[in-house]
């Protein structure tokens, strides 16, 4: 009886967990086995692996051959399991260094003529790796790049079984072969979008400035033609740059999603589904593995729903949560699927169905219950976890040509966002926090940073007058120390919780 034994990763939402691949080969009748929780793709590994060895010249023992993936609790899903089994299943025939096989991590899927195809989630499961101890690792050509992002592991990139096989010891010719390769990534073109572009609504830079300053969700309502998408585009621009962990973080939820990785990007994400866009399609998940969605690719960056009212209400009320906790999970039968969500909702609406209510000078043809039923679309729990609520006009043609004032660039104002960050930053350091959207209600009303109640008087009263819940009152107080950052004051006073209450309850400019 022989056994050997490699390794490969699984991934359970963005987390990669060491599976141990044992291959045992026993004088049975001859059968070729997988156990150990397999999903249908990875059971479908044994042909895929049994017609890669022969085509590449290499051929497994004719006994029985039982593959185990360890532990067998753990659920696995996907190909990227059918290098480590092929691999595990030749070194018990004795033909590669057993020693070689037992120290490397495994990942790639197997076509029938032995190459190796690309798979998602190689970054994560890299990591996964290192985490673990490992210290070489074997990835498909096409996701070379990707795995070379990860530091402390070597990376040997192959585009066949058998240069995989050469590596390990065995004597077979390797051909040339043209490595599968994943499609170029789509780059992103935000740097075209400059805040200068924006012309009279001064409020709504200051608002936009604000909400990037302080970490904060942002409603935008207003007719169409206001300048709320053109707003949302300049969101990202605005932001500082990602530190090397946030934008591997960002990396590895873009190669969850099948994407192309290939450097480093530290510019936020931008996501922006479109209003028919499903519950699934928003928080992620899948029939058989966990795929994120929208604010998982969200994370670090910016969500963007356009047109947020035409959303289901059952999607947008499932945001709830990702926006308290930072994480969304997906619930699957056998398993759960965690992935990061910390990012910045950006909600833009009309005020009515035509987008004419309130309009001066337009008509509005809907009857009154059709304008309440519309804004109800937009639930009252989800509007309480918004920060900033702005309503925007259109702005007059003669204001647009006439207005020569010297405007806020987009390099302008991610300076003044970068500085009251790092004032924020500075305040909150030793804590688990970073940016005032992030701290807790109760740490802002008490000692050593409430504010004066002299200070506070109006939104005390806005809270005993119903007009605001705690969860509200607590939200000023963050916009107001964002506002103090911004100012460069050491604590906000009258002035900042005054235009801070003004942003929450959303008064038309």
């Amino acid at each position: 009886m022989t056994t050997a034994r490699t390794w490969s990763v699984a991934l359970n939402g963005a987390v990669g967990h060491l599976v141990e691949v044992e291959a045992d080969l026993s004088n049975q009748t001859p059968e070729f086995r997988i156990i150990g929780l397999p999903d249908k793709s990875l059971g479908e590994a044994v042909q895929r692996v049994h017609n890669a060895c022969q085509n590449s010249g290499l051929d497994l023992p004719r006994r029985r051959l039982t593959v185990n993936l360890s532990p067998a609790s753990l659920p696995k899903h996907g190909s990227a399991f059918d290098l480590a089994i092929a691999i595990a299943s030749l070194a018990t025939g004795g033909t590669l260094n057993q020693r070689a096989v037992r120290r490397t991590v495994h990942l790639g899927e197997l076509g029938l003529d032995g190459r190796i195809r690309p798979v998602p989630g190689v970054l994560p499961a890299v990591f996964a790796a290192v985490r673990a101890g490992f210290t070489q690792v074997v990835v498909p050509r096409g996701n070379e790049p990707e795995a070379r992002l990860v530091p402390g592991v070597e990376v040997r990139s192959a585009a066949s079984l058998a240069e995989v096989a050469v590596w390990h010891g065995a004597a077979v010719d390797v051909d040339d072969v043209e490595p599968v390769l994943l499609p170029a990534p789509v780059s992103r073109r935000e740097d075209e979008h400059d805040l200068a572009d924006v012309i009279g609504q001064d409020e709504a830079v200051e608002a936009l400035i604000a909400a990037a300053a302080g970490g904060h969700h942002l409603l935008l309502s207003g007719p169409p033609g206001a300048g709320k998408s053109m707003l949302a585009a300049r969101m990202p621009g605005i932001l500082p740059l990602l530190d090397e962990r946030e934008a591997l973080e960002v990396a590895s939820i873009r190669s969850l999603s099948g994407e192309s990785v290939t450097s480093l990007d530290r510019r936020p994400p931008l996501e922006a589904p479109h209003h028919t866009a499903s519950t699934v399609a928003l928080i992620g998940g899948g029939s058989r593995s966990a795929r994120p969605g929208a604010v998982a690719r969200a994370h670090r960056g910016v969500l963007f729903l356009d047109e947020a009212a035409e959303f289901s209400r059952v999607a947008l009320d499932a945001l709830r949560q990702p926006l308290e906790s930072g994480v969304v999970d997906v619930h699957r039968s056998g398993f759960t699927a965690r992935f990061p969500a910390r990012f910045q909702l950006l909600l833009a609406t009309n005020p009515c169905p035509c987008g004419n209510f309130g309009v001066r000078n337009a008509e509005c043809t809907c009857p009154p219950s059709a304008v309440r039923r519309y804004a109800a679309r937009i639930s009252g729990p989800l509007r309480d976890r918004v920060d900033i609520d702005l309503g925007l006009t259109r702005v007059a043609a003669s204001k647009a040509i006439s207005d020569a004032r010297a405007r806020v660039t987009t390099a302008f104002a991610r300076e003044r966002v970068q500085a009251a960050q790092e004032r924020a930053a500075h305040r909150w350091r030793g804590t688990p926090w970073q940016k005032n959207a992030e701290v807790p209600g109760p740490v802002l009303r008490r000692a050593p940073f409430h504010v004066e109640k002299t200070e506070r008087m109006i939104l005390d009263r806005a809270l005993e007058r119903g007009a605001l819940t705690l969860r509200g009152y607590d939200r000023v107080l963050r916009v107001a120390w964002t506002m103090a950052d911004l100012a460069g004051r050491g604590r906000p006073g009258e002035e900042e919780i005054g235009r801070a209450l003004h942003l929450r309850r959303g008064v038309a400019a």
